[in-house]
């Protein structure tokens, strides 16, 4: 049995806008209409509707989503090795997305290590506190006392 778009926004928890951007976008099928004009969701089309809300919650993007979606309609096998495609190129971007991450904690870190000290401004009574370059300022020993 067919669905209109607001049943299957409520099913799914997907907005309407969305649902209609995710089919501009070539990653759902172009719907069928019912005689007086509005969309007609087919369960299947519901299901695959909820497998991008859980692509797209694990990141995936919409060209990757649309690939998937070639992918899966070409019914020729080629569905899982694309999957396996995607989701290996995915897991290399959140790889180096996690590596930029380590590499800015410990630039955040260093900050604060810095600024545990009493502030030292340059010449020019610029604070150095966030120069990466800059070596950690010590704390003075009767600073420590107070």
């Amino acid at each position: 049995m067919a669905q209109t778009i607001g049943q299957v926004a409520r099913a799914t928890g997907i907005a309407a806008r969305t649902i209609r951007f995710y089919e501009a976008a070539g990653v759902l099928p172009e719907p069928g209409r019912s005689p007086s004009g509005y969309r007609q969701y087919t369960p299947d089309v519901v299901r695959q509707l909820l497998f991008v809300r859980r692509a797209r919650v694990l990141g995936l993007s919409v060209p990757h989503l649309r690939a998937l979606q070639t992918a899966l309609d070409d019914g020729r096998g080629q569905a899982r090795p694309r999957v396996r495609e995607v989701v290996r190129a995915h897991l290399a971007a959140v790889q180096g997305q996690i590596r930029d991450l380590r590499a800015l904690e410990g630039q955040l870190v260093k900050v604060l290590r810095r600024m545990k000290g009493p502030a030292r401004a340059r010449a020019n009574g610029a604070c150095r506190c966030l120069d990466l370059d800059a070596p950690p300022m010590r704390r003075r020993r009767d600073a420590r006392r107070r």
